[in-house]
């Protein structure tokens, strides 16, 4: 490939980043820098009421948390500008001009009512525009025009055009038959381009040389194609991408979870990780490969491997590739990315001031969606504090969820226990399954234990502990767990939680006396 490869993403402003669009964008930026190419950033802005300045802050800042950096568009510019479809005006009307001087379009006075009766009475054998207006003497048009009669401006399909045939980068060879266009409408009564229109004189004026988008766009391909023909520009290589589907088959949509970028976001999904994810949702590396960096994906990222089949969008194996991504972040970085749901662990845990034995949540009770109130000023100050003065207690948590985490948000749950001070939320079923369990003799390992964690001549250290209160079991003659597990219920608050000792150790040795005390006196 000899040309200079330039890529566009060009998404409107009217909402969050959909899945559907990140995966396009991916596409676009990953091919431009596997070629050495240039990836351009447009924003089609043509919706006045949908396309605010707040909606373009959100795309950007979904596209920079995806680490999609963009060669030429907003804030970065470039020679091909402006990047946004409203200041391109003057650039549609020149397109327009220059097709007139080439008879490739004519206006059109037919009202929308008369083309809406037209319809109605054509019903089902309606073939589209029937070209009322193409025929009209030039002088009586232009006399019309004058007399500021309303009118579009249509493209003039040549009725003597063959099949409209292109080779697509992923389906392959594809025609549509030209008899069957009608002459569409390119620039609107009020002045305003349509959408195929503009995308064609930009991606024209912009000198694109391949378009990678979804397969919706596949039907406007042969319209595109018409249009760029009649300006007399090189049409470029089309890339058409699979639909992206629900483990059902059905087209992703908010029944299937969160659909925008910013959603996965928020709910503690890392960039690098959605990245990975959403590159493998039509295309792959050799078929079997599926952690990969960023830097893998841009140098060998190729058209030729995107296939024709539909992406199925499993959130299931994105929360396994994300775990497989907090794993190798290390505690540092875990922290400083952990810090908003460390911070509401730490605001919900300081200081508790009782120990109670609290009812165990309903797995298969539905969903709840509800409002999370932000942490205020007061709030975010103490937990800034707490973090600079003990650093090195925070990334000591990092061990303990590393391997269990999904997500980041998951720390605020997994960890809340190591901000309970003294006290001690217990779990009921955790109660009712081992503290009270008939014959378990909980209370009796629950002080056996105590013992060894009140020793102050036994160094507090993981390791040590465990050892120690391990060696109890044969004394007892009690099995390791029946020995252990009433302790992590003591301290944790639940049976199923991170590893224990290592939780200790992280602990003070007050706070840890003072819930298995509390434990004591709440459960016996």
């Amino acid at each position: 490939m000899t040309e200079q490869v330039r890529v566009r993403f060009a998404p409107s402003p009217t909402g969050r980043l959909h899945i559907g669009g990140a995966r396009t964008a991916i596409f676009n930026w990953a091919f431009a820098r596997a070629m050495g190419g240039t990836f351009i950033l447009r924003i089609e802005d043509t919706d006045p009421e949908r396309s605010t300045e707040e909606n373009v802050q959100v795309i950007l800042n979904a596209m920079k948390w995806l680490g999609l950096d963009w060669d030429e568009g907003p804030e970065v510019g470039g020679e091909a500008g402006p990047y946004f479809q409203m200041q391109r005006m003057s650039t549609y009307a020149a397109a327009l001009e220059k097709l007139k001087e080439r008879g490739a379009v004519y206006p059109c006075f037919c009202s929308k009512e008369e083309l809406d009766a037209k319809r109605e009475a054509a019903g089902e054998s309606y073939a589209g525009y029937d070209r009322t207006c193409r025929d009209l003497d030039p002088a009586e048009a232009q006399r019309r025009i004058d007399a500021g009669e309303p009118h579009t401006w249509r493209l003039k399909v040549p009725l003597d055009r063959g099949a409209i045939e292109f080779d697509d980068a992923v389906y392959g060879h594809v025609s549509f038959p030209a008899d069957v266009m009608d002459d569409m409408i390119l620039v609107r009564t009020d002045g305003s381009p349509t959408y195929n229109f503009a995308v064609v004189c930009d991606d024209a004026n912009m000198g694109i040389t391949h378009v990678i988008r979804g397969d919706d766009h596949l039907s406007n391909t042969p319209r595109q194609i018409l249009i760029y023909e009649a300006l007399g520009a090189k049409t470029p290589t089309f890339a058409h991408l699979s639909m992206i589907l629900g483990p059902d088959g059905k087209k992703l949509s908010k029944r299937h979870g969160a659909t925008s970028v910013e959603e996965y976001r928020d709910r503690g999904f890392l960039p690098d990780a959605m990245v990975n994810f959403l590159a493998l949702l039509g295309w792959s590396l050799d078929g079997e490969t599926t952690i990969m960096s960023r830097e893998t994906i841009c140098s060998e990222f190729s058209l030729d491997r995107i296939t024709k089949k539909d992406a199925i969008f499993d959130e299931t194996k994105l929360s396994w590739m994300n775990g497989q991504y907090i794993q190798k972040m290390g505690a540092a970085e875990w922290v400083r990315l952990s810090e908003p749901w460390l911070a509401r662990a730490h605001a919900e845990g300081y200081p508790y001031v009782h120990t109670a034995v609290v009812p165990t949540p309903d797995p298969n009770a539905p969903a709840e969606e509800e409002a999370v109130e932000p942490l205020n000023e007061e709030q975010w100050a103490a937990f800034a504090d707490e973090l600079n003065a003990n650093p090195a207690f925070y990334e000591g948590l990092y061990p303990l969820v590393a391997e269990r985490e999904t997500s980041l948000a998951e720390a605020e749950a997994k960890l809340a226990y190591m901000f309970w001070g003294p006290c001690v939320l217990l779990d009921e079923k955790s109660v009712n399954k081992v503290l009270r369990k008939e014959g378990a003799r909980a209370d009796e390992a629950i002080a056996a234990c105590r013992e060894v964690l009140a020793d102050e001549a036994n160094p507090w250290e993981a390791a040590v502990l465990e050892e120690k209160c391990r060696a109890l079991a044969e004394p007892l003659d009690m099995k390791l767990k029946n020995l252990l597990q009433p302790l992590r219920v003591a301290i944790c608050g639940n049976m199923v939680s991170p590893p224990l000792f290592e939780s200790i150790e992280l602990l003070r040795r007050e706070d840890v006396l003072a819930r298995i005390d509390a434990t004591v006196a709440e459960v016996f």
